[in-house]
């Protein structure tokens, strides 16, 4: 069969300047467009179709609709809107919500800020400073630069005061990490090369290191990390921790560790299901299944470094099709606690490997029997996040 070939998108940002492009030209011009072309920072011509069209005196504002391509975006078939009007208000008033760009050659300023639908940001960390809309650089600039080019073929020098919105932005976030982010009321505007590459896992590394990078800018020297929802779930409910201190590293084991020893974290509590930890234990450094699966060998390995009598058992493990019910055979011969304990050993050291030496504590469990495994420090750093986690749950901070 002829392997199909994912298509790519253009991100929220190439939509936005479009859009901004286009508002900008039927405004100074009077004439109403179609579509807009402009290219975006990887080089790319993108041609895109107008939505919503409406030219006023002092405003012209219209629409383009994302396509992501076949990447699963929350944003795909959203309409990005951009509104631009005169401006002749107070410019150090302005600056207070809004980006500014001079052009230079004697032309007025550009000011750029968020409407329905885009977030603001609430917290440092970011690549946007507190108090501004949540437009990250690379878009900002298309939008400034694309905008610029359309008063310039003009012939205009005023000011101009340019708007994004996303009408659905605000429910939209909801499917997203915005909010832990500190970004809030609404989405991104983001893209580096202004296309979407399907099913980028870039983007989700670079999410995991932005919400370390975030707590490491708060000055925060203990960090939780966990794969996945049942993590996150016993977190919450059998640890009684808040998931303010953690980050959710997917599949990214060994990246996330790296990471948060590159951002200087002193104190990592790994927390996990022992299905997706037991990998980590033979010291595979991405747990998706697409790299392979060696669960139960791994576990083998380490039943036959603590417990040398037990062969006859090797083929129910090795053929124990979930880790549940590996867990379920050693518990019934009575050795589940020494192998888990052998278990968290090697968890422990390649994950204090990759963090480049920092201190690792790990708790792994099951559905069934909860805790199967601890280390030993693992208790008393647990303490120190309970102490942060409850004057934050009283206060509601």
């Amino acid at each position: 069969m002829e392997k199909h070939q994912l298509r790519s998108g253009y991100t929220t940002g190439t939509c936005a300047a479009a859009a901004a492009r286009a508002a900008a030209a039927m405004l100074l011009t009077g004439n109403q467009l179609q579509h807009m072309k402009l290219v975006t920072p990887k080089g790319t011509e993108a041609d895109l179709p107008l939505f919503h069209v409406v030219i006023k005196d002092q405003e012209a504002k219209c629409a383009v609709q994302k396509d992501a391509g076949d990447d699963p975006d929350v944003t795909d078939k959203a309409l990005v809107f951009a509104a631009v009007r005169h401006f002749d208000g107070d410019e150090a008033e302005a600056q207070k919500t809004c980006y500014r760009y001079d052009g230079g050659d004697g032309t007025g300023p550009l000011f750029l800020t968020a409407g329905e639908g885009i977030g603001w940001v609430t917290r440092p960390g970011l690549s946007c400073p507190v108090g501004l809309p949540a437009i990250n650089p690379v878009p900002r600039a298309m939008i400034f630069e694309n905008v610029e080019e359309a008063r310039r073929q003009a012939g205009f020098e005023g000011p101009l005061k340019i708007s994004i919105s996303m009408p659905e932005g605000k429910k939209l976030a909801e499917k997203t990490f915005n909010s832990k982010l500190g970004i809030e009321g609404g989405l991104s505007v983001l893209g580096t090369t202004g296309i979407v590459k399907p099913m980028s896992e870039d983007a989700l590394t670079a999410t995991i290191r932005l919400e370390l990078h975030m707590k490491a800018v708060a000055g925060d020297k203990r960090v939780i990390l966990t794969p996945g929802n049942y993590g996150e779930a016993f977190i919450k409910e059998t640890l009684s921790l808040s998931m303010r201190e953690g980050v959710t590293c997917s599949n990214f084991i060994g990246e996330a560790f790296e990471m948060a020893g590159e951002e200087g974290f002193e104190q990592i509590l790994f927390a996990g299901h022992i299905g997706k930890l037991i990998k980590v234990a033979g010291g595979v450094y991405n747990t998706h299944s697409k790299y392979g699966d060696r669960r139960m060998e791994i576990l083998w390995d380490c039943v036959r470094a603590v417990i040398k009598d037990l062969d006859e058992r090797k083929s129910a493990i090795l053929s124990a099709n979930t880790m549940e019910e590996a867990a379920g055979i050693l518990k019934e011969h009575g050795i589940l606690k020494p192998v888990m304990e052998e278990v968290v050993r090697r968890i422990r050291k390649y994950t204090t490997l990759w963090s480049g030496g920092k201190r690792v504590e790990v708790v792994t469990f099951s559905t069934a029997d909860g805790i199967l495994g601890m280390s030993q420090g693992a208790e008393d750093l647990i303490g120190h996040f309970a102490k942060e986690t409850v004057p934050a749950e009283i206060t509601g901070g």
